[in-house]
């Protein structure tokens, strides 16, 4: 209880925060204010510690809520998805892999899904944000030039508004950074 009050006092000091100061896009800071429920659910919900220094918190609580809460990254993209003993499809309390969280390693017949976690530098999948909103948008992979994606559901969340997507690039820089998971399976 007392974590969620914590939670509730330091979103709504940096939505306070961010009304208060200038940007260069009014817009965002409007969208992201009338967001305040969904970023705290995103905290709530992020599976592994954030490290938000140097990075746009508010944004960084609406991309959990969106990979977490409805994108349902971690299926693909975490392999196995869940902790021994958190399998919520077999009647256990669900508690996600976080050692493996987003690392990759999920195939799908000759494809094997990639490793979203921050490179060294702490680009997301080691893109840059136009190369991964590119990628959500056209479905190319950025690794092999003229070849779309075949099992990412780009034709889906290419629909997702700039802010959703910079959201979502601003908490995978905040996650973990994981090498590849050495141990890719169905």
């Amino acid at each position: 209880m007392k974590h969620r009050s914590l939670l509730a006092m330091a979103i709504s000091a940096l939505l306070v925060a961010s009304a208060g100061m200038t940007h260069e896009n009014d817009e965002q800071d409007r969208a992201l204010s009338s967001k305040a429920r969904e970023i705290r659910i995103g905290y709530n919900i992020a599976p592994v510690p954030l490290n938000t220094r140097g990075k746009n918190g508010l944004l960084v609580g609406l991309g959990s809520y969106i990979v977490n809460g409805q994108g349902g990254c971690n299926d693909c993209h975490t392999n196995p998805n869940y902790a021994p003993g958190g399998n919520p499809y077999i009647g256990q309390p669900e508690v996600i892999n976080a050692e493996q969280y987003l690392s990759g390693g999920r195939q799908f017949g000759p494809f094997t899904s990639k490793n979203l976690t921050p490179d060294q530098y702490g680009r997301p999948a080691g893109l840059t944000f136009e190369e991964f909103k590119n990628v959500i948008r056209t479905g190319q992979d950025p690794d092999v030039p003229n070849y779309t994606l075949q099992v990412m559901p780009w034709p889906v969340y290419k629909n997702m508004t700039d802010l959703d997507l910079r959201a979502i690039y601003e908490y995978l820089r905040a996650i973990p950074s994981l090498p590849n998971n050495p141990n890719p399976s169905p």
